[in-house]
């Protein structure tokens, strides 16, 4: 599980579940003054985790988040559909990003929660 630091748990639980598509498996109060929410990515064995009362990390400090999907385009197409804004496939060419997609491993999309929290959507081989 990965603590994913967040200002407002009912905008970013509305913005992973409605536009990127992970499954909230807890939403909780704790108590009155603490809140989970748990959500998991569609086929992945890791979930992020919200919590209100969190102070060990900025909303927004979280970078480089990584999934991996079977298809990148499509990955990027339901994004899109969905009203996130979501870079290009990119690929690395010695040392440098370029638009298009690479080879095996190197296909990426790129996008940001509305925190600023960074992810990173990488196309594996079949």
């Amino acid at each position: 599980m990965v603590a994913l630091p967040v200002a407002d748990i009912d905008r970013a639980k509305r913005f992973y579940t409605e536009q990127v598509g992970f499954h909230c498996d807890v939403d909780t109060h704790v108590s009155e003054n603490f809140r989970v929410v748990q959500l998991t990515p569609t086929g992945s064995g890791c979930s992020v985790s919200m919590v209100s009362g969190y102070h060990e990390m900025q909303p927004g400090t979280l970078k480089g988040l990584q999934l991996t999907v079977s298809d990148v385009e499509q990955a990027r197409r339901q994004l899109v559909e969905r009203g996130v804004e979501v870079t290009p496939v990119r690929f690395m060419d010695n040392g440098e990003w370029r638009d298009g997609h690479g080879g095996p491993w190197n296909s990426f999309i790129f996008f940001n929660d509305p925190d600023g929290n960074g992810w990173i959507v990488q196309e594996k081989p079949a």
